[in-house]
């Protein structure tokens, strides 16, 4: 392994370590989607999941170069997941205690209108997918854009959920809507 792809693991690991900690300081959740469409969006993670970390059960199809290897291009992957991994992180700590890894709505939920959500209603998808598109180019090998392709998938699908939700418990919502993109200004 390349001493990029060991920087994107450890930028991985470390987002990971972050996120697990900061899961214990939520509010109590008042309402949370149904498990099965929980369980739905997980089975995407998870394949996103094994396509990247198990190379060695995919066929060589799947773990051949899309281009020809490039030093400096991986680079560029690694730096892309180090800002797109860190704007997540700005936009989970800005959310605060109103976060959850489900869809869900918690006692005394709030809208949260500033920082990284003043112009992205769901800047922490926008640094994920970000960060995906990263990987995909500092590892260059065809399972990588599909796992970017399954991980996009599972996040349009729950952000759909979470609009949907949120509208129906802010009146504020739909404003907000108009004046934001879900998750990239100018494109969605």
């Amino acid at each position: 392994m390349s001493t990029q792809l060991y920087a994107v693991l450890l930028l991985w690991l470390l987002w990971l370590v972050f996120w697990s900690v900061s899961a214990r300081f939520t509010k109590p959740t008042r309402w949370e989607e149904a498990r099965g469409s929980r369980t739905a969006h997980l089975m995407f993670s998870l394949a996103a999941a094994w396509l990247l970390c198990l190379p060695q059960l995919l066929p060589p199809e799947l773990r051949a170069w899309i281009i020809p290897y490039s030093s400096g291009l991986a680079w560029w992957g690694v730096a892309i997941v180090a800002v797109s991994l860190g704007y997540s992180v700005w936009a989970r700590v800005h959310l605060g205690r109103n976060w959850s890894a489900a869809v869900a709505v918690k006692q005394d939920h709030e809208l949260v209108r500033s920082g990284p959500y003043r112009h992205v209603r769901h800047p922490i998808y926008t640094g994920m997918i970000l960060a995906l598109a990263g990987t995909t180019i500092a590892l260059d090998q065809w399972r990588a854009p599909l796992s970017l392709a399954l991980i996009t998938f599972a996040l349009v699908r729950k952000l759909r959920q979470e609009e949907k939700r949120m509208g129906e418990i802010f009146p504020e919502y739909a404003e907000y809507r108009k004046t934001s993109a879900a998750l990239l200004p100018y494109i969605y």
